[in-house]
């Protein structure tokens, strides 16, 4: 090879249908990069708009992409990048409670409130 590297054009599709792109992105490019790209151009107008790269997941393919990897580690058979634009899902993680309180709350079981009785 000349060295060149191989370019691949991404969109990303937000959880409402709309999208992020296409933009060019190198094949080096870590799933880490994608994703503070995916929070710097997110939409201003956009509720519950993510923090940090930790509150986005990115799915090509059926499968969940690592941080720590390369789109070109990321190639798979399901998925051919030099096919034209790729689009990647977009997956936001639920926002946290305010405190820990919250999330024990939501673990214990309800209560059966059921009013009826059986003869």
């Amino acid at each position: 090879m000349s060295g060149v590297q191989e370019q691949l054009e991404i969109k990303f599709r937000l959880h409402d249908g709309s999208d992020i792109g296409p933009k060019m992105y190198p094949s080096a490019t870590s799933v880490a990069t994608l994703k503070e790209s995916i929070l710097a151009e997110w939409p201003k107008e956009k509720e519950n708009a993510p923090k940090t790269v930790d509150d986005l997941k990115l799915i090509n393919g059926g499968k969940i992409l690592e941080n720590s990897k390369t789109l070109g580690e990321c190639k798979s058979p399901l998925c051919d990048f030099s096919a034209g634009i790729t689009t990647m899902h977009v997956v936001l993680r639920p926002p946290e409670k305010g405190n820990g309180n919250d999330k024990k709350a939501q673990n214990t079981p309800k209560e059966n409130k059921c009013g009826c009785t059986i003869l």
